[in-house]
């Protein structure tokens, strides 16, 4: 499977996959110095055309939160294949809970591929016709 990828910052080191993992690093590509309670959008330093019928989910690596006390601020990132031109730039929203610096070329993210999901159609009924299951949060009772 083939990524195209553009650079637009030639400083940080290029994507390459990993050996042990399913996930691949992202690195900031630009030097950032936040203060505690700040957002910022951090520049990821590409663009990419992604395969037809696949997108891309972007994640905080585990140690993101304990080196630099940042929280992606929406959870998990989709970058869709329509996403794909020379100026859409792949981008990290963090907010910070104390103050920290992220330099530029630091790994802060990763991706991976995944199947888009196929179209699905909605059909209203009165009833489910199941029994219940408990509950929001029943499986830990």
């Amino acid at each position: 499977m083939q990524i195209k990828i553009k650079y637009h910052n030639k400083n940080i080191d290029k994507i390459t996959a990993i050996e042990k993992g399913d996930w691949i690093d992202l690195r900031a590509a630009e030097t950032v110095e936040l203060k505690t309670g700040e957002f910022r959008t951090i520049s990821l330093g590409i663009s990419a055309e992604l395969p037809q019928g696949y997108e891309a989910h972007v994640a905080p690596r585990s140690s993101t939160f304990s080196r630099y006390g940042i929280i992606q601020t929406n959870g998990v990132g989709i970058v869709d294949n329509s996403y794909c031109g020379d100026n859409d730039l792949w981008m990290m929203p963090v907010y910070a809970v104390r103050d920290t610096i992220i330099r530029e070329n630091d790994r802060i993210c990763q991706f991976r591929l995944m199947k888009k999901m196929e179209p699905v159609s909605f059909s209203e009924v009165e009833t489910l016709g199941n029994s219940d299951r408990g509950g929001f949060g029943s499986t830990g009772k």
